[in-house]
């Protein structure tokens, strides 16, 4: 499942980003949402809950991407560990704050939370 929700959001974001004519890196915005939906895929996927993506461009150019998923809780956000050299997970968010995003997250107003990646035009 992961590989198929990752693999369809980074082409909805290769198409929506060149709509759009975004003057950043698509390349980057493109693997930050692989890197959010895998993570939410990954660590909160419920059965009959739906995970979503939501891509908004303000008028300043910066791009807000928005994943939101069904568990309310983001249990170490702000803790960046780095893992051990030999594991294959772990590195999500420091691959997206190496990438010039600004992260955040909020608890939705019923269920869920939303993280969003902040990311400026260049």
């Amino acid at each position: 499942m992961a590989r198929r929700s990752a693999a369809a959001t980074r082409s909805h974001t290769r198409a929506r980003l060149t709509a759009w004519e975004w003057a950043g890196d698509t390349g980057d915005a493109t693997l930050i949402v692989s890197e959010l939906v895998t993570n939410a895929v990954r660590h909160s996927a419920r059965p009959g809950r739906e995970l979503r993506l939501k891509l908004t461009l303000l008028e300043s150019g910066e791009l807000l991407i928005d994943v939101s998923d069904p568990v309310a809780a983001f249990p170490g956000f702000g803790r960046a560990v780095e893992p051990e050299e030999s594991e294959e997970r772990g590195r999500g968010l420091l691959v997206v704050q190496g990438l010039g995003a600004r992260l955040s997250w909020s608890a939705g107003p019923d269920i869920g939370k939303t993280v969003r990646a902040a990311l400026a035009a260049r």
